[in-house]
């Protein structure tokens, strides 16, 4: 098992209800591919350091967890089909 930190940008149109379903959904799928989420800091709204789709803001979000090496890429292959994530980085940690 090895520690990754993923931080991932939310459209910033999306609600209160939908950020934490997305939140939600994203650490379920790290716990069904038999990983385990150590901490999530959501950041908020913040500025972005240059427009995205002509989004000038988005809602920030870091995920520290521990899993076998396949599960980043298959959250990163969710990542990328999920409409409302704009931006994503995941980084594995020593």
């Amino acid at each position: 098992m090895n520690n990754y930190e993923c931080i991932y940008v939310i459209r910033h149109t999306v609600d209160e209800e939908g950020i934490k379903a997305l939140v939600e959904r994203f650490n379920g799928l790290i716990a069904q591919e038999g990983g385990e989420v150590t901490n999530v800091d959501e950041w908020g709204k913040r500025r972005l350091a240059y427009p995205i789709d002509d989004d000038n803001e988005g809602y920030y979000v870091l995920i520290n967890y521990t899993a076998a090496p396949q599960v980043p890429q298959e959250i990163e292959r969710v990542f990328r089909i999920t409409d409302d994530i704009i931006r994503f980085i995941t980084i594995k940690l020593d």
